[in-house]
């Protein structure tokens, strides 16, 4: 971490939250359909998924929305509300019920539910409806130096590894890709503190022209000209700093999932492009640091 920056860290709330392991969802008739009309089945959101972690492939799986690792709710929609909006990336999760309880893992996403990493060892004792406690801490995070760039959905040990650099005024962040703001997609109606925006991944040659389809699960990824303060909008001059949390879809106005974490003004944020800036590197999820 850059000794120059200056947090908030002691001002900081820490909470617990639980949420339980979901089972996988499909909508009646169990279709999505590709941009051509053609419909297909395929396995997705929710539940435990086994095969795919962190610093995974994005692309190419024969899924929608796949979510690594395991995704959890709270069936009181009110609590589920505190589990979304308090939970920051990289917070410790604890599996509290059922055979690997006392296990530990990491939160890496938030979609529908929220995604926590764990050992493939400890997802071989879970179950369904396993409860998961995350001790939540990292909303309200501010950097002194700089209060007109904002965090969201980060926690302190995420700001830490993230190798923040100082450049002049600027902040700049290392990213693995940087995307162009044209082909953001769904989820762009909704705010900043809550979920995901989707690329617009249909275009299958542009995917491959721009180096897109090579993105991986837990990528940090760089915007220019838009604003994420409080939607997902378009504004020259403005920079924001995201992460992969789900992976390809089929569907129209769908692909990976982009979370944000950092937004502000070109002239305090910046990226730099740096192919290891993946959260399974950065926080060590997977014993790659």
């Amino acid at each position: 971490m850059n000794e120059e920056f200056q947090w908030n860290f002691d001002d900081l709330v820490e909470m617990a939250v639980t949420g339980q392991i979901s089972q996988p969802a499909l909508r009646r008739g169990g279709y999505v359909h590709w941009p051509d009309g053609v419909g297909e089945v395929l396995p997705g959101m929710y539940g435990i998924t086994y095969g795919a972690r962190v610093g995974d492939r994005a692309f190419g799986w024969a899924g929608d929305h796949v979510e690594p690792g395991v995704s959890i709710a709270n069936p009181n929609e009110q609590a589920d509300y505190a589990l979304h909006y308090l939970t920051c990336i990289g917070n410790e999760a604890e599996v509290v019920t059922g055979l690997a309880r006392g296990a530990k893992g990491v939160v890496t996403g938030e979609h529908a539910r929220l995604l926590v990493d764990f050992s493939p060892d400890v997802l071989d004792e879970m179950t369904v409806g396993d409860t998961i406690q995350i001790r939540t801490r990292g909303r309200g995070l501010r950097l002194e130096s700089h209060p007109d760039i904002e965090f969201k959905k980060m926690s302190p040990a995420l700001a830490r590894a993230l190798g923040l650099r100082a450049e002049g005024e600027r902040v700049s962040c290392p990213v693995a890709m940087e995307l162009p703001p044209r082909i953001m997609g769904s989820g762009a109606e909704l705010n900043a503190e809550f979920v995901d925006q989707d690329l617009m991944s249909g275009d299958r040659c542009l995917m491959a022209e721009l180096g897109i389809d090579q993105m991986r699960l837990g990528d940090l990824i760089g915007i220019r000209n838009v604003d994420h303060r409080f939607g997902r909008s378009y504004r020259d001059g403005w920079v924001a700093v995201c992460l992969c949390i789900h992976g390809d879809s089929v569907m129209t106005g769908h692909g990976p999932g982009i979370l944000t974490l950092i937004t502000g003004p070109a002239h305090l944020l910046d990226f730099h492009m740096d192919p290891t800036a993946n959260i399974a590197h950065t926080l060590d999820i997977r014993g790659m640091a």
